[in-house]
């Protein structure tokens, strides 16, 4: 088949970078085509959760992330001490800080010795990404790479066939193996590709917004509720948010003004607040609706083209990332003819789950957020809870995303990592295990010295590369295979690792394919 890229990316944003650079890293020749001109500054996600860092972290970003984090908890201490009166010490939160339908998650009571909070290694610091600079990072990422990004250029069309897709963008047509829709929760490629996409309409309207304010100080800081809604001012100076309960609004596209915020904040906080300048907003709904499949022949969704929700607990940015590092690796895998059979529809199976938690994770808080009657009983008593050890503990898993897990991967009878994030294991003289995923690959970690595990592996060439090394901190391991995305896919413990070297092909073939022919007489190093 003739073509002019392996596969058309539209949508430059995070979802979109992210799936650009996965590909690229395997050797796809990838376009990415963005209708807007330059990256829209408009205030977004504000944090990143345990998976993405993970992601990042694995591709060599953690350092970039660490330096973003820094300037955002700087601008996060420059707003506490307003607020403390501008002198002073100032006390900064604890290692997380998150809330649920706007109840406070008190950091002091979370079980840090939770084995879920123990395997993301140095990815676990970080958290405080906005999206903004995290998009401009991976769009550096993406050039270093040799990503071809178009700008000001939109997709209008496209027609596939079983051999490809040809792509309208920007006057001219483009032909291309897959097409993958990372074009927002108005997703042209959705709407076009006639991917059904049932859920719940819209019944809230909400704001988000950085802008400058006067009698600030009449406002509680972080979350508030009240008899007319909700609102939270801060971490940032002059950063605001607002939920008002009646109705959508009227016309989502219309320009925001002064005007407008300055209403809905009033109404909601019962303060004389005025709004002087809007430096950057945006309106939000708890629209939540998902796409039945993410696949449709050659053409796929990731991120919000393929799932809608509210933003409460800072999951939209998050999951869409999720999509692409699962993604990326399977549809590489298919450019490239080495994927087993059925590889590719394991990214809706694996992903479509963990995006209908996410929605309904969403609807659940803006429940509790309703001020009626029955909704603040019940948010009285999710509030009891949420202010104890275990309380604390189950909702920062669940928003930190460390709970999350592919669970169709493991068999029974597998280890039980088999599934999970691979923990970031230290290797004597070896670096950290997040180190040997920086080229994309998979990863089988041979830790006991084994010739079986080396063994399993010959043919498989550039699919995965092999370590050997030990981990002090887990003398029980004996191996671990851990695909592109991070996930394991095998593991064993050294008690039972003849039965497990066993079961080691079974999940090379399942996830990598056929190996090729090994010469006669080759033998494990």
């Amino acid at each position: 088949m003739d073509t002019d890229y392996d596969v058309v990316v539209a949508g430059a944003g995070p979802v979109g970078l992210t799936l650009a650079c996965e590909l690229r890293l395997a050797g796809v020749d990838v376009l990415v085509v963005e209708r807007l001109t330059e990256i829209d500054t408009t205030i977004k996600a504000g944090a990143i959760n345990t998976p993405s860092a993970e992601a990042f972290y694995r591709r060599g970003l953690l350092p970039a992330l660490a330096a973003i984090q820094q300037e955002n908890l700087d601008r996060i201490s420059s707003f506490m001490a307003q607020q403390q009166g501008g002198g002073g010490s100032v006390k900064m939160p604890p290692k997380f800080a998150g809330h649920f339908a706007g109840i406070p998650l008190d950091g002091a009571l979370l079980d840090t010795g939770d084995p879920d909070f123990a395997g993301a290694g140095p990815a676990g610091d970080v958290g405080f990404i906005p999206q903004e600079p995290l998009e401009r990072l991976l769009g550096a990422r993406a050039a270093e790479l040799g990503v071809e990004v178009r700008r000001g250029v939109e997709l209008t069309g496209f027609d596939a066939d079983d051999e490809g897709v040809t792509v309208r963008v920007g006057g001219t047509a483009v032909r291309a193996g897959w097409l993958v829709g990372c074009d927002g929760g108005r997703s042209t490629v959705r709407k076009l590709g006639g991917f059904a996409f049932p859920g719940t309409d819209p019944s809230i309207t909400g704001h988000q917004a950085m802008v400058t304010l006067e009698g600030a100080e009449a406002l509680g800081k972080g979350w508030n509720r009240t008899p007319t809604g909700t609102y939270a001012h801060g971490p940032f100076p002059g950063r605001i948010l607002t939920v008002e309960f009646d109705g959508p609004p009227a016309d989502r596209d219309a320009p925001i003004t002064a005007e407008e915020l300055q209403a809905a904040l009033r109404h909601v906080s019962g303060t004389d607040v005025t709004i002087t300048a809007v430096h950057t907003a945006t309106r939000f709904t708890d629209n939540a609706r998902q796409a039945a499949g993410y696949r449709s022949g050659r053409v796929l969704l990731a991120g919000d083209a393929a799932h809608v929700h509210s933003p409460f607990g800072g999951q939209g940015l998050n999951l869409g990332v999720g999509d692409a590092m699962n993604l990326g690796w399977k549809l590489a895998a298919t450019v490239r003819g080495w994927a087993p059979e059925g590889l590719l529809d394991t990214y809706t199976a694996e992903r479509h789950p963990i995006g209908a938690w996410v929605l309904e994770w969403t609807r659940a808080q803006v429940a509790l957020m309703r001020p009626e009657s029955h909704a603040m009983a019940l948010r009285e008593v999710v509030a009891e809870y949420a202010n104890t050890v275990a309380g604390t503990t189950f909702f920062t898993k669940k928003i930190s995303g460390v709970w999350q897990r592919y669970d169709a991967m493991a068999s029974p009878g597998d280890h039980p990592l088999v599934g999970g994030s691979a923990p970031d294991l230290e290797l004597a003289g070896a670096g950290r295990l997040a180190d040997h995923l920086h080229d994309g690959r998979a990863l089988l970690l041979d830790l006991a010295d084994a010739p079986a595990i080396r063994a399993a592996a010959e043919g498989y060439g550039d699919r995965l590369s092999v370590v050997t090394a030990t981990a002090p901190e887990r003398p029980e391991l004996a191996g671990l295979l851990v695909r592109p995305d991070g996930f394991t896919a095998w593991a064993a413990d050294a008690a039972s690792l003849p039965d497990a070297t066993r079961a080691l092909g079974g999940a090379l073939s399942r996830w990598f394919g056929t190996p090729a022919a090994v010469p006669a007489g080759a033998g494990a190093a």
